[in-house]
C-alpha cells in the first residue's frame, strides 16, 4: 500500500479559471453569490477573479466590484490573478491580499496568451513581486503547459524547472504547475514533477489538472504518490482556457473531494454545500456543468422529491 498525505489543500478556481471562459458574462451578483456560497462548503482558498484588461477577458470586468462586495470569512484566503503593476493597484484597492501571477514553460502559448516572452513576463513579475513583498501579501505562481503545449507539442521537463526556478528567485512561495490542455498522463506527471522535486520543496508545488482527456483523477493520484498536496480544481469542473484550444473543463472540485475523501485523504470540504454553489452557477449559466458527482448528486435529489 502506497503512503499518500493525510490531506490535502484544495485551491478553488471556478470563480476566476472557470467563469473566465463562459461565453456569456455572468452578471456581478451571481458571481458574489457564487463565492459567497464556496465559502460555506469548508473550501479554505478560493481564487475570486482576476484584475486583467476588461478588453482581453471581459467575462471579469466586475473584479472589484465583485471583491467589495463578498461576505469575507476571516479563515478563507480570497486570491485574484494579477497581469502587471497595474493589476495589482486595482487589486490592493479593492482590499485583495493575495495574488497569483501567471506565465507558461512554452514561448508560443506564452506570447499567445499575455504577448510576451517568457523572459519578459518573468521581468514585469519581478517587479510586481518587489512591491508585493513590501506589503506583506502572499504571492503564488501559475505555470501553463507544462506538460503539452496546443502550438510547441510536448514540453521538456527541463524547461519546466527553469521557468519554476525563476519564479521561486523572484519571490514566488507557491508554484502552480499546469496542465492547460488536459492531455497529461502518470508518466508525464512522474517525469515533470518528479524533476521539479529534485531541487524544489514538495510544499511548494501545487497541481494543476484539466480533464479533456479524462486522465485528471489518475494524475491526481500520481501527484499524491509524490507527495504533493495541493490541487487546483474549479466547481462543477467549470472552465478551459481561451487561449488553449481543445482544452476543456478543470479538474471538478466534486470529483476530486470524492475521490480524496474516498481514499481516506480529508479536505475539509463539505460536498453537499459545495454541490449547492455549483448547481447556483449551472443555474445561472443554463447549461449543466461536466462534474460526474455534482450530476450525481443532482440526479439522487431530483429521485426524493419524485
Amino acid at each position: 500500500m502506497k503512503t499518500y498525505p493525510m490531506q490535502v489543500k484544495i485551491v478553488e478556481v471556478g470563480p476566476r479559471d472557470g467563469l473566465q471562459n463562459e461565453k456569456g458574462v455572468v452578471p456581478t451578483n451571481g458571481k458574489i453569490e457564487y463565492i459567497n456560497k464556496l465559502s460555506k462548503s469548508g473550501l479554505k482558498f478560493i481564487e475570486v477573479t482576476s484584475f486583467v484588461n476588461p478588453k482581453n477577458v471581459p467575462q471579469l470586468y466586475d473584479a472589484s466590484d465583485v471583491v467589495k462586495a463578498l461576505n469575507l470569512d476571516k479563515d478563507i484566503v480570497y486570491s485574484a490573478l494579477i497581469p502587471n503593476m497595474k493589476g495589482l493597484d486595482r487589486a490592493l484597492e479593492a482590499g485583495i491580499k493575495h495574488v497569483a501571477i501567471f506565465t507558461a514553460a512554452s514561448e508560443t502559448f506564452n506570447k499567445k496568451n499575455i504577448n510576451m516572452t517568457i523572459s519578459e513576463s518573468l521581468s514585469v513579475f519581478n517587479d510586481v513581486i518587489k512591491v508585493v513583498l513590501t506589503k506583506g501579501i502572499t504571492i503564488r505562481g501559475y505555470i501553463s503547459t507544462c506538460f503539452v503545449c496546443p502550438y510547441e507539442g510536448n514540453i521538456k521537463k527541463e524547461k519546466v524547472l527553469d521557468v519554476a526556478n525563476a519564479l521561486l528567485d523572484i519571490g514566488v512561495e507557491e508554484i502552480s504547475i499546469g496542465d492547460t490542455i488536459g492531455a497529461a498522463v502518470p508518466k508525464d506527471v512522474y517525469s515533470t514533477v518528479g524533476n521539479l522535486l529534485n531541487s524544489i520543496p514538495k510544499e511548494k508545488i501545487a497541481l494543476h489538472f484539466h480533464d479533456t482527456y479524462g486522465t485528471a483523477l489518475t494524475n491526481v493520484l500520481t501527484g499524491l504518490e509524490l507527495g504533493i498536496s495541493t490541487y487546483d480544481s474549479s466547481s462543477g469542473g467549470l472552465g478551459g482556457c481561451p487561449y488553449a484550444p481543445g482544452a476543456s473543463g478543470n479538474l471538478a472540485t466534486e470529483d476530486l473531494v470524492y475521490f480524496l475523501e474516498k481514499m481516506g485523504i480529508k479536505t475539509g470540504v463539505d460536498l453537499e454545500k459545495l454541490a449547492e454553489a455549483s448547481l447556483f452557477m449551472q443555474g445561472v449559466l443554463g447549461h449543466p456543468l461536466p462534474s460526474k458527482q455534482l450530476a450525481r448528486i443532482l440526479s439522487t435529489r431530483q429521485k426524493i422529491s419524485n
